[in-house]
This record gives structure tokens, C-alpha cells and sequence, in this order.
């Protein structure tokens, strides 16, 4: 192969690799905009079953609050995992393809895809991140329950009906810990 054409060749590389880098990003800032709106969404169904729980003066309507802070969880969980993947795939698949592409001898590319993993304060962000999701995703739903079970008259049905909602949130509170992302500690207190 001729240099022009090597030279050709790697510059199509550099170009592809380049508009994947763009899609990606498009797509990560999406996907941040529409799980950061399920946490508002969550807010606002929350507000409106407690309203017409109390406005029709039947605790049994609280049971609504597991199967929407389920479904509007498992969804905002399933958005950061897909924002947390598209970070992982450009800083270990993506950006040490396009660094060979345009022979950039290991210049750091894209700098801030791994920058902000480093920061100081990391930790803590996340820790208080899990507890957020927990607090808005989890609470209210096992909130609504301890309502209906001490301070309602349910059925038989409506116990068991609970029961199956406390582990489904008990499932999703797990799903939460486990994609949450958080920083290990290595041996010698260094973060991994």
C-alpha cells in the first residue's frame, strides 16, 4: 500500500471514529436529559396520589406509589446504565482506536471522558446520588405501604397485593446499590 493511500486510509479512520465519538455523546446527553426528567416525574406522581388519596379519602389509592416509583425507577436506572456504558465504551474501546487512527502516540484524547472520573469528590457524589434515587425512587413506595398496612383497613387481597409490591421496591432498591457505579477502594486507601 502506498502512503497516499495508508494516509487516506487512516484519515477515513480518524473521520468514522470521530462521528461515532459525536453520535455517542448526542446520545449520552439525551439519555441524561431523559433520565434527570423521571426524578420530576416521580415528584409530580408522587404529589398527585397523594392528592387524590386524601381528596377521596381511601388509603388503599397509596398502593399506586410502588408501581409508579417501580416504574419510573427501573427506567431512571436503566437510563444511567445506558449513560454510564456510553462513558465506559468511549474511554476503553472508543478513544484507544481513534488515538491509533490518527497516531497520536497516546496524547490524551478526549481528556474529560476520564478527567471527571478522577476527581476528589467522586465518591461522595455518588454515595449521595444512590441515596437520592433511594430516597425518591424507594421511600415513598415503602411509605405508601407502612400507611395502608397501620393506618388502613386492608383485605386479605390488598396485604398480599403489598407483599408483592415490598419486594419488587426491595428488588429495585438491590438494582439501585448494585449499578450504582460506586468507587472501590483499592488495598492502600487508593480509589480503583
Amino acid at each position: 500500500m502506498t502512503d497516499n493511500a495508508a494516509d487516506t486510509r487512516a484519515e477515513r479512520a480518524v473521520t468514522l471514529h470521530a462521528a461515532e465519538y459525536d453520535r455517542l455523546k448526542s446520545e449520552q446527553i439525551s439519555r441524561i436529559g431523559f433520565r434527570d426528567n423521571l426524578l420530576y416525574a416521580q415528584l409530580t406522581s408522587i404529589a398527585a396520589i397523594a392528592a387524590v388519596t386524601a381528596s377521596a379519602g381511601r388509603l388503599y389509592l397509596l398502593l399506586v406509589l410502588p408501581i409508579t416509583g417501580v416504574v419510573l425507577g427501573w427506567t431512571h436506572l436503566c437510563a444511567d446504565h445506558m449513560v454510564t456504558m456510553i462513558g465506559r465504551y468511549i474511554r476503553e474501546d472508543l478513544t484507544p482506536r481513534l488515538t491509533a487512527a490518527a497516531d497520536l502516540d497516546g496524547s490524551a484524547l478526549f481528556g474529560w471522558e476520564n478527567d471527571h472520573q478522577r476527581d476528589t469528590r467522586r465518591r461522595s457524589r455518588k454515595w449521595l446520588q444512590l441515596t437520592v434515587n433511594l430516597l425518591a425512587f424507594c421511600l415513598p413506595s415503602l411509605t405508601g405501604l407502612i400507611v395502608v398496612w397501620i393506618a388502613g383497613q386492608p383485605s386479605p387481597l390488598l396485604i398480599a397485593a403489598s407483599l408483592v409490591e415490598l419486594v419488587i421496591i426491595a428488588v429495585l432498591a438491590v438494582q439501585m446499590c448494585v449499578y450504582a457505579d460506586l468507587p472501590r477502594l483499592r488495598k492502600g486507601g487508593t480509589r480503583a
